[in-house]
């Protein structure tokens, strides 16, 4: 392709079908088990990957991207649990920044003495800082700032709930006790939480790969609003349809 293409990643087929079907000049190109297919949105070069949940399989199939495709750009994009109350089912989260939610260290504690969630200390993973010449470990991975500007110029026209930015928190669980649902909030400043979209930003930044995550509230333990609804992997999609047509400028 004579356009590096950007490629948007989501871990089911429910997030990522409707994108599919959307391509022109579609093209299976696999990676091993992992679906991946090329194509054209808007006239302008896509890949579409199904990385199955998980953050080891997003990342390996970010990297493996960027060594076929040499994108232009990463959207990792689907559906998530809110972590503030102030959000409801089809809300969308722009990534501001995203966390490893599980990258932190206990304290020692005798044996006998609990392990609560407020003795924690963040610790951050690590990713190549190209500035610094080295690989350094940081808690928050910054979203592009052109990504995140096409996504609020696509904003306005999303009309299934509101768009706002903020912390993305990733971890390959699934939080359904709403005391840590809450710790998590206040610990590490999360809307919602998912498990792909930061193990994604580390693989993007130590390639120096713009990247961008978005989440679509499938459910709210803290209203009550469960099960996840499966309409919103397809909202998703649309709206994530608006912000490439918006980061290339069409």
């Amino acid at each position: 392709m004579k356009e590096q293409p950007i490629i948007v990643q989501g871990a089911m087929s429910v997030e990522t079908a409707e994108l599919i079907g959307a391509l022109t000049d579609a093209q299976e190109e696999p990676f091993g088990p992992w679906r991946c297919v090329r194509g054209r949105l808007f006239g302008h070069p896509v890949v579409i990957q199904e990385t199955q949940w998980g953050m080891a399989n997003a990342a390996a199939l970010a990297a493996l991207a960027i060594e076929r495709y040499a994108p232009r750009a990463i959207l990792s994009q689907g559906t998530a649990g809110a972590h503030d109350a102030g959000l409801d089912v089809y809300d969308i989260v722009l990534g501001a920044r995203t966390v490893n939610e599980s990258a932190w260290q206990s304290h020692y504690r005798p044996e006998g003495a609990g392990a609560p969630y407020d003795d924690l200390k963040q610790l951050g993973v690590f990713a190549w800082d190209a500035e610094k010449q080295a690989f350094t470990q940081e808690v928050y991975h910054a979203a592009d700032e052109a990504l995140l500007a096409a996504a609020r110029r696509a904003a306005p026209r999303y009309t299934r709930g509101k768009v706002i930015e903020g912390t993305i928190g990733t971890c390959d669980s699934w939080n359904c006790a709403i005391d840590r649902v809450k710790f998590l909030r206040r610990f590490y400043g999360s809307l919602c939480e998912e498990m792909e979209g930061d193990a994604v930003a580390q693989i993007a930044q130590s390639f120096g790969v713009p990247f961008l995550a978005i989440r679509i509230i499938s459910n709210s333990i803290l209203k009550n609003q469960d099960p996840w609804d499966l309409g919103t992997g397809p909202a998703c999609q649309g709206f994530v349809r608006e912000v490439v047509r918006e980061y290339w400028g069409d």
